[in-house]
């Protein structure tokens, strides 16, 4: 075999680099600031009550220690085996509500609300932002279970990064979801009629959920930065978009833009109420309100 001169070794071409990200206008600095803060003080708080659990865990030590030790043995005999049972009923309890959350979670799975958040997004976020996504999708899984009428979750684009970021969460691989490597459209090619992604930009209001649809939620953190992504992202593959009705019933402080995990939780509450504004206002932070709007007057502004 002849060997190749150095000059005419083969070149292997470099991947095509992303594009970097927009520019940040003043106003989204400015939000950005203020989610930085909101965040370091949400991190002192957390901290502030770990701090006090550790505490508190000491402190019952310490009685259980003293009430040992000034006891006789019959006593000690009587609390040890009172601790226990506490124990057991405790456990037996957990082990109950496990139970009604498999049923309901299985019950979801067989004729719920069918819910998808779309996760093929990572290659636009830091590191940061996409564990931030994976705590807001751990939230999701748990209130889901928690609720009387939980919704049927689909993960989809688990591959590549988010997906490794997925399966480090503790138990994850037991979660009674549907996971999917691919997109949506191809995991739900039979049913494209009925898929409707949820994005601020549409001009559909969503007035009410429908069974047979399957509302998309964009994982996308920080989406100030991509603007119409999801939109655009919908028209291409031809699928019908819609909106929650915030500006119907409260004025934002900033944009409409929400976490997976708010929207996923609205759609929990409506589907528990039937009443979106109970929905916002159960969800909604007071920070990002800023005033309610009646019904009437707000379908006179729209």
């Amino acid at each position: 075999m002849d060997t190749l001169a150095p000059d005419q070794a083969t070149v292997t071409p470099e991947p095509p680099q992303q594009p970097p990200p927009p520019p940040l206008s003043k106003n989204a600095q400015k939000r950005l600031l203020k989610q930085q803060r909101f965040e370091a003080k949400k991190a002192e708080k957390k901290a502030q009550l770990k701090e006090h659990k550790r505490r508190e865990a000491e402190r019952r030590r310490r009685e259980w220690d003293e009430a040992l030790e000034g006891a006789t043995e019959e006593e000690r005999s009587r609390l040890i085996e009172s601790r226990r049972e506490l124990r057991r009923e405790r456990m037996e309890k957990r082990s109950e509500e496990r139970g009604r959350k498999l049923r309901r979670l299985e019950g979801a799975r067989e004729g719920g609300q069918k819910v998808v958040i779309d996760l093929e997004f990572a290659h636009l976020m830091s590191a940061n932002e996409i564990n931030s996504l994976c705590q807001q999708i751990m939230y999701c899984y748990a209130v889901n279970g928690r609720c009387e009428y939980p919704c049927h979750l689909w993960l989809t684009g688990c591959g590549g990064e988010m997906g490794s970021q997925l399966r480090r969460i503790l138990g994850f691989d037991k979660w009674l979801i549907e996971k999917e490597d691919g997109s949506y459209v191809e995991a739900l090619q039979d049913q494209k009629e009925n898929l409707v992604y949820l994005t601020a930009d549409s001009e559909n209001v969503l007035d009410v959920l429908h069974q047979k649809k399957i509302y998309i939620i964009g994982g996308l953190v920080d989406r100030n930065r991509w603007k119409g992504l999801t939109m655009k992202k919908a028209e291409e593959q031809g699928i019908q978009t819609a909106k929650l009705p915030i500006g119907s019933y409260l004025k934002m402080s900033s944009s409409q833009v929400l976490t997976v995990n708010q929207v996923v939780e609205i759609i929990l509450k409506f589907l528990e109420t039937k009443d979106w504004k109970e929905s916002f206002f159960h969800v909604i932070p007071q920070r990002k309100r800023c005033e309610l709007l009646s019904r009437d007057s707000s379908e006179k502004t729209m």
